[in-house]
């Protein structure tokens, strides 16, 4: 059972990447997703964090309007499309999985699952 994130790389400020989260070995209609990131120096944020059903969906303040978080119906693949990237949303980014939606979205580990993260880096 695992989490493969994918599609992180280098962009300029104001541009736009698209994460991939493919689970195996589990069915995410049964699992609360989320993104999280971590900066160099920082401590790990949440990001991101929906549900198999597709609701709730919620955001960190920080990418609210920029960030959306979502499923292909019936794949387990999950995705955060993030637009208008900034520098400071530079930072390792990971999947991870739980049947609890609470736990993910108020960060109390350890989650069921983790991707192996992807890095992002925007310049200026």
């Amino acid at each position: 059972v695992q989490l493969q994130a994918s599609g992180g790389g280098s962009v300029q400020a104001g541009g736009s990447l698209r994460l991939s989260c493919a689970a195996s070995g589990l069915t995410l209609d049964h699992y609360a997703m989320a993104w999280f990131r971590q900066a160099p120096g920082k401590e790990r944020e949440g990001v991101a964090y929906t549900t198999g059903d597709g609701a709730p969906i919620d955001y960190a303040d920080s990418v609210k309007g920029r960030f959306t978080i979502s499923r292909e119906n019936g794949k387990n693949v999950f995705y955060l499309q993030m637009n208008s990237l900034k520098p400071e949303d530079t930072a390792v980014y990971y999947c991870a999985a739980d049947r609890s939606y609470s736990k993910i979205r108020f960060g109390v580990g350890p989650f069921a699952f983790w991707g192996q993260g992807t890095q992002v880096t925007v310049s200026s």
